[in-house]
Formats: structure tokens, C-alpha cells, sequence
């Protein structure tokens, strides 16, 4: 789904958990009236005990709360946090739990990350409930006011409704949702909208980059953790190469929770390169961000770029197009491109036959895996 653009929203970049974590919680902890909550992953551990006890204290003070978790990512979320959440008042959902139905309904998750408090304001991002983000993981987010807030909260509002039963659908005063409450309009605020995806057939968020890429003229910077990207998006970054724009990928270096993923897409380097994309790997932490930027447009959310998240999942990104927001995440990436060390063209060439076997097993494993359709 892609929503339209819309102008007058105030948009902060939050890189880094430290910023993003104490931003989202202030938020929460203002409350007066509602908050909506949608997350992949949440296991049990420190940072679940944080979220539940702001949600906890926000339902405590009268705030009508939601959280939407997905069946799959939440499996680690143990029964003592789920009964103290629902003890307090808190409405928890579960998109799609795993069951004995078919492989195609199981593979569908719900990969979104969705905060909104009062109407007001929103976060989105790639963060979770799970530990790894408190000093495991790079990670980044965006708080944004204004118009677009409302699009953030009608993908939640959506998805909510359609995880009701019969009988609640018909009862929504214990089981629906409190008024949607309309944001403010920022007469400094920036140009932005909000482009969503659900499987196969809804792939906003790729035509949405694909047609950009192909457009760029300057600078064309993406960060992905997972980098398997379609044929189609590796052709378009080639050509924007060729064309003269300065195109950079940052990604995962060894540090990854799925190195036969980064194997699998390593296969990949040798053509990028020779086209003259520039490939930096993320050195400090295991990077798991997803942003990009193309001239003065930027894209930020939960949205992977490869092959499974664009065929299987629900995904949802914040687009912006703005000087100022290009020229923070421009910044942000120069950052990210210091500490990371940067793939020599003629060095990967001549990489061991060892290598060139793992990214060979792991493409034929991925490929195999990508014809589950």
C-alpha cells in the first residue's frame, strides 16, 4: 500500500539504541489517551521487562494500550510477560501464530515496527523487544509528528482489526479500538508518506526504490543487514554505477546472526564491483539497520530489500524527501562508512577458493529457498 505524500511532518533521526530506546519510552511514559505497539521480534529478557513495564505503567494511568506482536517473532516471549501484560488492562494480539496449516500461511509474518502514542507522534524503524538490540545490534529509528503519524496508525488499525474473532467483531467496545485522534500539521515540517507491503502482489516499498534508483543522479547509499537482493535491484544499482552516480552499500561484516546469508549475497560483490559500486562492511556490531538514501530522498524502516521480506512479509518504511533529513542521513552513513572496512575490487577477485565455495552452497541454498512460492 502506498499512502500519499504528505506535507508539514517533523521528523527525528534516533540512531543507535541509546537514542531511540529513551525517546520511544518518554513518549510512552507522556501517554494520555492510547498506544498502539506492532513488533516482530519480542523475547523474553531486559529490554521485554523495560517495554512491558512502560506499557504496564501507561495502562495503569488510564491509557488504553494494544500491542501486536507476530506469532513466530514472539514465540520467545515467555507466559509470565504475556499474563502481566494482560493482567494490566494491555490488549495483545498475535498475527498469524505458527500452526498445522499450509507452509505459505506459516512463511507470512509480520515484520512491521509500528509505535504510535495519542495520535501524536510515531516511531518505525527495525528495532525489536529482544536483547541483541541493547548493545549487540546497530540499529536506527525515526520519531515523526504530523500528518503521516495518522498512515502509521491506519496500517495498525487495519492489521487489529483483522485479528479479531467473530464474537469480538461484534462486541468492539471490550475488543476494538479507542477514536483515532488526528495529528498536527507542522508549517516547517518536511515532504514524507508512508509505503507498505504484504507479500508477493503488494510490493510498494520495491517499485517505490527500484523507481528511484533508476532516477538517481548523485548518491545512491543503501544499508541493509541481509543483503540477497532481487536481480532486478542488482541491475538497477550496476547501471546507476556506470551512469556515474556514487553508489555505496553498507552491510554486515562478520558479525551477523545469519552468516550463510551474507555468504549467499557475497556472491554478488564481484559484478557490483566491477561495475564500480563501492561494498563497506560494518565492523563494530552486527549492523541491523535498513535505510537508504538517494539524492535527497530517504527511506527508513523494517524493509530488508531481499528476496524473503519482499515475497512473504508485511513490511512498512517512512519515505522522505528533504534536504535536511538527506543531509542527517548522509551524515549518519559517512559515520557508519568510517568504521567499516571497505571491499578492494582487486583483493576480492582474488579471494581463496574456500570463500567463492560458501558463497556458491549458500546462493544454491538461498535460490532454493526463494522458489517457495
Amino acid at each position: 500500500m502506498q499512502h500519499v505524500w504528505r506535507e508539514g511532518n517533523r521528523v527525528t533521526l534516533l540512531p543507535e539504541a541509546s537514542c531511540f530506546l529513551p525517546a520511544m519510552f518518554d513518549a510512552v511514559s507522556q501517554a494520555r489517551y492510547y498506544v498502539l505497539v506492532e513488533l516482530y521480534l519480542m523475547e523474553s529478557g531486559k529490554l521485554a521487562d523495560q517495554v512491558c513495564d512502560a506499557l504496564i505503567g501507561a495502562a495503569q494511568r488510564g491509557v488504553k494500550v494494544y500491542l501486536l506482536l507476530d506469532g513466530y517473532g514472539a514465540m520467545g516471549l515467555g507466559r509470565p510477560e504475556r499474563t502481566r501484560l494482560q493482567q494490566a488492562g494491555i490488549q495483545l494480539r498475535l498475527f498469524n501464530p505458527i500452526g498445522f496449516h499450509s507452509l505459505a500461511r506459516n512463511l507470512s509474518r509480520d515484520h512491521r515496527k509500528i509505535v504510535v502514542v495519542d495520535g501524536e507522534v510515531a516511531f518505525t524503524g527495525g528495532f525489536g523487544a529482544v536483547d541483541e538490540f541493547l548493545d549487540a545490534w546497530y540499529e536506527i529509528a525515526v520519531r515523526m509528528e504530523g500528518p503521516v503519524v495518522a498512515d502509521w496508525e491506519k496500517l495498525f488499525r487495519r492489521l487489529w482489526r483483522s485479528r479479531l474473532t467473530r464474537a469480538e467483531k461484534g462486541n468492539l467496545t471490550t475488543a476494538g479500538l479507542v477514536t483515532q485522534r488526528a495529528p498536527e500539521r507542522y508549517a516547517d515540517g518536511v515532504k514524507g508518506r508512508v509505503v507498505s507491503a504484504r507479500g508477493y502482489r503488494y510490493q510498494a516499498i520495491r517499485h517505490s526504490l527500484y523507481g528511484r534508483v533508476s532516477e538517481a543522479s548523485e548518491r545512491l547509499w543503501l544499508c541493509t543487514p541481509y543483503f540477497v537482493p532481487t536481480f532486478s535491484l542488482r541491475r538497477r544499482l550496476a547501471r546507476a554505477a556506470r551512469r556515474g552516480v556514487d553508489v555505496r552499500l553498507l552491510l554486515p561484516g562478520s558479525e551477523h546472526d545469519h552468516p550463510g546469508v551474507r555468504y549467499a549475497g557475497q556472491r554478488y560483490y564481484q559484478a557490483l564491483l566491477k561495475a564500480g559500486v563501492r561494498i563497506f562492511e560494518f565492523q563494530p556490531t552486527f549492523i541491523h539497520a535498513k535505510f537508504v538514501l538517494v539524492d535527497n530522498w530517504v527511506s527508513v524502516g523494517s524493509c530488508n530489500f531481499d528476496h524473503w521480506n519482499l515475497h512473504w512479509n508485511l513490511e512498512a518504511n517512512q519515505e522522505l524527501e528533504s534536504e535536511t533529513a538527506a543531509n542527517d542521513v548522509g551524515a549518519l552513513f559517512e559515520r557508519n562508512f568510517a568504521v567499516s572496512q571497505e571491499v578492494d575490487a582487486a583483493a576480492w577477485a582474488a579471494r581463496p577458493w574456500g570463500q567463492r565455495a560458501r558463497e556458491w552452497i549458500y546462493g544454491l541454498l538461498n535460490a532454493m529457498v526463494t522458489r517457495l512460492k
